[in-house]
């Protein structure tokens, strides 16, 4: 069983992934000159997922961390940069 999924649509359909605890998922939706990636990884039992804004296919800036999304006690939390 996959520990992650990651799925996208688009103008030729949609697509999903699987990733596990050692490769984690690797997520990008980009423009020419802004966008959004996404790490997740696990770390023990817990999943994390790191959020990093971009310049996009043009990479016009770099990359800037954003925030982490992960479980804190029993609700999800956007621990911010």
């Amino acid at each position: 069983m996959a520990r992650f999924l990651g799925a996208v649509r688009g103008r030729k359909g949609a697509v999903t992934r699987l990733g596990s605890a050692p490769s984690g998922i690797n997520a990008a939706a980009q423009g020419w000159n802004s966008g959004v990636t996404v790490r997740g990884f696990a770390r023990g039992d817990e999943d994390e997922f790191h959020i990093f804004a971009t310049g996009g296919s043009n990479a016009a800036v770099p990359e800037r961390y954003l925030g982490t999304v992960k479980l804190v006690g029993d609700r999800i939390a956007f621990i911010q940069a």
